[in-house]
């Protein structure tokens, strides 16, 4: 079987972004847990950004291994992406998309992070809108949009612990990141008509990966922490699975639509927050479930509209 045709085929599509949000959804209680391991204080931010370069620069570079290794890097009749263009993917959906979450994901728990992570769809969903004209917003989806954003709102309830809302730096942060991720993510299918997923992302990650490096080594030093063996262990496993994962996310998005696929993303926050509770024995209350209730309903009802008017459009 071809590899287009695995994904555009509905089991493909749907064991590829389980395969992507199980991992995306683990990404967050690991980094927490890297945290206090390494003894990494919620001002560190340089030094946030050090152990962030270091995970993404080694994610890009097995990618572009695995490139090299297939013998594919252009789709057929394609040049080669422009190196400006490269950074401007490495910048959208690495380097700033992850600047902003490191320090965030430190401000907030595991839980709080997940949930506003899944709010990707929604602002892949509304750059997709005015990036590709044809991918229209009709009432059903601005309702589902209202959902997911309620939801946001919810859980600023529950960090709180009654009826008084805080919405604080770590939530701004992690819903910028957000953003950057969605539009980082329509950015990069529009990109991969250019080169082969694997090797596009591959060098998106290790331009972005090598940037927070930079940007944290240069005022906190390369090595401001002793990474024993567990903290190896730690880096390397968030390095593959940012490789998997993006790999699969970017070649779901190549050749499907985006309000076709958006949809799993809802799968982030159920993963992360059952991960998160389960690693890092974080607290699920009740206000967090209907928080997260209402982003996979809001995730659930953008998308299904979206199938719903294709349907009248093919019928009229």
């Amino acid at each position: 079987m071809k590899a287009e045709t695995w994904f555009r085929h509905p089991v493909g599509i749907l064991i590829s972004s389980l395969g992507a949000t199980v991992l995306w959804g683990s990404a967050l209680p690991i980094v927490k847990l890297s945290y206090a391991h390494l003894n990494m204080k919620q001002g560190d931010f340089f030094g946030q950004w050090v152990f962030a370069g270091y995970r993404f620069t080694m994610a890009g570079m097995i990618l572009l291994l695995l490139s090299t290794m297939l013998g594919k890097s252009t789709s057929i009749g394609k040049q080669r992406l422009p190196l400006s263009r490269l950074f401007r993917l490495g910048a959208i959906q690495t380097f700033m998309q992850y600047l902003l979450l490191y320090v965030g994901l430190s401000y907030s728990s595991g839980i709080e992070g997940s949930i506003l992570v899944g709010s990707t769809s929604f602002f892949q969903i509304l750059t997709a809108r005015f990036m590709a004209p044809r991918e229209k917003l009709i009432a059903a989806k601005w309702w589902g949009l209202a959902m997911g954003f309620a939801g946001i709102v919810v859980m600023g309830f529950g960090q709180s612990g009654g009826l008084h809302f805080h919405f604080g730096i770590g939530s701004v942060l992690l819903l910028a990141s957000a953003v950057f991720g969605g539009f980082g993510n329509v950015l990069a299918r529009q990109e991969s008509m250019h080169e082969s997923v694997i090797s596009l992302t591959g060098k998106q990650m290790l331009i972005g990966g090598l940037g927070l490096l930079l940007v944290g080594g240069v005022n906190r030093g390369f090595t401001p922490y002793s990474f024993d063996g567990q903290a190896v262990g730690l880096l390397i496993y968030l390095s593959l699975l940012s490789a998997a994962g993006f790999a699969l996310w970017n070649t779901v998005m190549k050749y499907n639509s985006v309000g076709r696929v958006s949809m799993y993303l809802f799968f982030i926050p159920v993963f992360g927050v059952i991960l998160s509770a389960f690693i890092l024995q974080e607290q699920v209350s009740s206000w967090v479930g209907l928080s997260l209730l209402l982003v996979v309903a809001g995730i659930i009802t953008v998308n299904v509209s979206g199938r719903q008017s294709k349907r009248v459009v093919r019928e009229i």
